[in-house]
């Protein structure tokens, strides 16, 4: 009597130990999103609550029909390299085949155990039974489950609790997997669908030679489509570097004077004794050295566009001159008395505060409103900062075109100094920087190390909180992934033996951080 007590007493004991293992191993599964992390935990709480060591999961790849280790409890990254075979071979080949769960009292008596993993000796071999149950999502076996038990006399009768109770444990992890598979397709569709709507919305209002998606951008293309057709003076405003010549010619480009000539006058380059002749041309003897006559940029612009770059830089008495010309679009020759009559359309450009100029006296206040009857502004690169790597990567095929080179990315640690400096000197001097960078790089990836000292100064970068620790581990990890999509031309499973994991891991991290293994099958 006091026997059949005892045995009871250690059935509901045992029973109680599942369920709380059962419960433990189902509150990890719904409430971690990182399938990989929560499958090694409940391995873990296999070996240390039930005595189930060596648990692993093995995962049909369906990219090769290969069985692949996912995780494994107290295996090493080399052993689970190891561990793969063909759906048939071996004890878990034939259990993904069967659909069936096999038991091993003895691995070491066993010949089917192939111990591709190479963790267990000849002696663990005798002192172990393996337990492998199928994994089975929507009537299909997409992978095993299985553990090492110490072998005991007891063994037929405790092993089937423990296969009935491992069966549970595969029936909970299939549901999880197929609860990430469809959260990552919907994921990826929204992906898609973004990148579709974006793709549309870019077309409708891209300026060819203008690079740029960022909302600030996205205005500055309004504006320009808006006004491209018509004859209205424009004034582009913003800082040095901002790319103000580039939209000067896409007005042009954009207009209906596209066929006509494109005429450029940089009006700080001209010195100022010389400044009324560029501008409007001067007939033979008009001053010493005026062998011949000579058209100015207004005549040279006729039926087309002239662009008055850097227009705070003229003279007073330049001033006078050109507002007459935009007022009335005829001028005189210097030395000449022949009345000249042209039809342009008027770009004017400057970095300068040019209301604070009217206020100075230093520039004239009608020729101010004459020219800013549509003004553009130009964002410097500091505000439109989701440009910088788009900007980055456009000047690194540019350069590596004209250099004869083949690198092929920027590493996460050029990008970061990248985004974090505050670029005074705008797109020209990311474009300076990017083409020094690619001009002293040996290697396939721009590194920080070829990116000028100021970009690494801390007097030069933003005053913006560190990057955290588990943004800088994704970050890195992120240009792992890159960096080997890129070796291995986009095929996900080179990449997984490359990097010496699984491929769902891949999988699952090409969707995490939104990476397109397609845009690297060219190399």
């Amino acid at each position: 009597m006091k026997k059949q007590t005892d045995h009871r007493a250690d059935h509901q004991e045992k029973e109680l130990k599942n369920l709380t293992c059962l419960f433990e191993i189902t509150k990890q599964l719904s409430s971690s999103h990182n399938l990989q992390k929560c499958l090694e935990r409940i391995m873990e709480i296999l070996a240390r609550d039930m005595g189930m060591g060596s648990g692993t999961v093995t995962i049909v790849n369906p990219t090769t029909g290969e069985l692949e280790i996912e995780v494994a409890h107290g295996i090493t990254a080399e052993a689970r390299r190891r561990g793969r075979y063909k759906v048939g071979e071996g004890i878990t080949g034939k259990v993904v085949v069967t659909g069936e769960p096999i038991l091993v009292p003895q691995i070491g008596d066993e010949p089917m155990f192939l111990n591709r993993t190479r963790t267990r000796g000849d002696e663990k071999k005798k002192k172990s039974s393996f337990l492998c149950v199928p994994i089975k999502a929507e009537n299909l076996c997409i992978g095993a489950l299985s553990i090492d038990r110490e072998y005991t006399n007891n063994f037929g009768a405790e092993s089937e609790k423990d296969l009935r109770f491992l069966t549970i444990v595969s029936g909970l992890i299939a549901q999880a997997v197929q609860r990430v598979r469809t959260v990552n397709e919907e994921k990826e569709l929204l992906r898609q669908e973004n990148s579709q709507l974006r793709r549309e919305l870019a077309s409708k209002n891209r300026i060819e030679d203008i690079i740029g998606n960022s909302s600030r951008m996205e205005e500055v293309f309004d504006m320009v489509h808006r006004v491209a057709d018509s004859n209205a003076t424009v004034l582009l405003r913003g800082e040095s570097g901002t790319g103000k010549t580039l939209v000067a010619k896409a007005l042009h480009a954009n207009s209906t004077r596209r066929k006509g000539p494109f005429v450029v006058v940089n009006c700080s380059a001209i010195p100022e004794s010389l400044m009324e002749s560029e501008l409007f041309g001067h007939e033979k003897g008009a001053f010493t050295g005026a062998v011949s006559r000579k058209k100015g940029r207004f005549e040279q612009a006729d039926n087309g566009t002239l662009f008055l770059d850097e227009i705070s830089e003229i003279s007073p008495a330049v001033q006078v001159k050109l507002l007459n010309v935009i007022q009335e679009r005829n001028f005189q020759r210097l030395g000449g008395s022949e009345t000249i009559q042209v039809d342009i359309r008027l770009v004017a450009a400057t970095n300068r505060d040019l209301e604070k100029a009217v206020q100075e006296k230093a520039f004239r206040e009608d020729l101010y409103y004459r020219l800013n009857v549509f003004p553009v502004y130009l964002p410097p690169l500091r505000e439109r900062r989701t440009d910088i790597l788009l900007l980055a990567e456009h000047f690194l095929h540019k350069f590596n075109k004209d250099n004869h080179k083949n690198i092929e990315r920027i590493s996460t640690s050029a990008i970061d100094l990248l985004m974090q400096y505050h670029w005074p000197g705008n797109v020209r001097e990311l474009q300076n920087c990017m083409e020094r960078a690619v001009l002293i790089c040996d290697d396939n990836t721009i590194k920080a190390i070829h990116l000028p000292p100021t970009l690494q100064s801390s007097e030069t970068v933003r005053t913006d909180r560190p990057m955290s620790l588990a943004a800088a581990v994704e970050n890195f990890e992120r240009e792992l992934i890159i960096d080997a999509l890129k070796k291995n031309k986009g095929n996900q499973t080179r990449v997984a033996e490359y990097l010496d994991t699984s491929l769902r891991i891949i999988n699952y991290k090409v969707h995490n951080y939104k990476i397109d293994p397609k845009q690297y099958k060219g190399g």
